[in-house]
């Protein structure tokens, strides 16, 4: 399904009943992402997946360039399009970070707050990262950017015990990352630059689960703890022996924690 934003199509598609739980891709993803854990998400909510812009079936922005403030419109614009009051959030890196400005400008429309592996700003760190990225993007040669970003996402022991699958993702992502997704991904890194919402994270009410990774290279724990130590009551659990893509290297503790904060939140504490 899709509907338009600023002229602008966005693609959607939703699945299950009860409340709905927005899902927010990372920066490479898209809501195809999210289809092998749809079995798990919907046994306790309406499970609303799209695409940003820039990002899988919606539009593409090739002339513009934006903030994160045009992808926090877009999400306020789906959520008011299929009529909805409240809304849990979840959100994985560049969704996350999504999700926290959403939870900040909008605190009483969000129910529940789901934060994977994310910062609360933009740190130097990050920043140098992503000019890596974009500096890859703009060889346009998919291996070459695959070889500077893919890589860093995983733990090395993910990587080095699963390179079975890495070589067949390798395979998969030279077809995906064509100049038009190169292009795309240097806009989406170059929005992400002055994100800081450091000194707003005490506008965050929803009930909070903040998950970091003791191997995220990205988003390292230090910072994952930072954020939550900045938002009222946040909960924050850490996957052990997992890098940044936390969904795929521990997907049943994944679906463990989502469904378990969804349900219920009392046994999370905050470390």
């Amino acid at each position: 399904m899709e509907f338009l934003f600023n002229d602008k199509k966005v693609y959607y598609e939703i699945y299950g009943e009860g409340k709905p739980l927005f899902v927010l891709n990372g920066i490479m993803m898209s809501h195809l992402s999210w289809k092998p854990f749809l079995t798990e998400m919907t046994k306790h909510c309406k499970v609303v997946l799209f695409d940003f812009l820039d990002q899988g079936a919606s539009a593409k922005l090739p002339d513009e360039v934006y903030t994160h403030d045009i992808q926090v419109a877009l999400l306020r614009k789906l959520i008011e399009h299929l009529e909805f009051k409240t809304v849990d959030l979840l959100g994985i890196s560049y969704g996350a970070q999504i999700a926290l400005q959403y939870a900040i400008s909008y605190p009483d429309m969000v129910s529940k707050l789901l934060i994977f592996n994310a910062a609360s700003y933009t740190t130097p760190w990050l920043r140098d990262i992503g000019r890596a990225w974009i500096g890859a993007a703009k060889t346009y040669d998919p291996m070459h950017f695959f070889h500077v970003t893919i890589p860093y996402i995983y733990s090395n022991t993910f990587y080095t015990n699963n390179i079975k699958w890495i070589e067949e993702r390798k395979e998969l992502l030279k077809l995906v990352f064509d100049r038009k997704f190169l292009d795309a991904m240097i806009r989406l890194i170059k929005s992400s630059e002055m994100f800081d919402v450091r000194d707003s994270l005490s506008k965050i009410t929803a009930n909070t689960l903040v998950v970091g990774s003791d191997c995220d290279y990205i988003t390292p724990p230090d910072e994952t703890k930072k954020l939550a130590s900045g938002i009222s009551e946040a909960k924050y659990f850490e996957l052990q022996e997992c890098g940044h893509a936390s969904m795929y290297e521990r997907a049943n503790e994944f679906m463990t924690l989502v469904n378990g904060f969804i349900t219920t939140s009392q046994s999370l504490k905050i470390v």
